[in-house]
């Protein structure tokens, strides 16, 4: 079930630093294509991925826990199953969002970040919800 109502994914959608999780340099994957989109609106993306790859022109990490900066959305690209380990870690580094991607729908995390005091997004993509609620919509 979709969760963030208009005014949380304006709230989010404003924020500067997207970790994206699952993101690799595959241009054909979901993942590369959106955040390719919040680049080009002028939000900084930090690849999280297994081997830490670089993608789009900036350093990847192997986890959420390696990032040397604060991020403000961690942005889900993972099956449902594994989902909720990557809301935790969010939690845990103090991250004011999480954003569960199209079909990516773990209730339990969503209520552990919401109860932690995060702003949660789920089944809902950026770039679909950009027109309606995007900065300067």
């Amino acid at each position: 079930m979709a969760r963030g109502d208009a005014g949380t994914i304006e709230k989010v959608l404003r924020q500067e630093v997207w970790a994206v999780v699952g993101l690799t340099g595959d241009p054909t994957r979901p993942a590369y294509g959106v955040a390719r989109f919040l680049q080009r609106h002028g939000k900084r993306v930090i690849p999280v991925n297994p081997r830490g790859e670089e993608v789009l022109g900036e350093p990847g990490y192997r986890s959420l826990a390696d990032i040397e900066r604060p991020v403000d959305v961690v942005d889900i690209f993972r099956r449902a199953d594994k989902a909720g380990a990557h809301v935790d870690e969010a939690v845990q580094i103090g991250a004011r969002a999480v954003w569960m991607q199209l079909t990516v729908v773990d209730e339990d995390a969503a209520d552990r970040a919401a109860e932690a005091g995060l702003d949660v997004v789920m089944d809902r993509c950026p770039v679909i919800e950009w027109p309606a609620h995007g900065p300067a919509a």
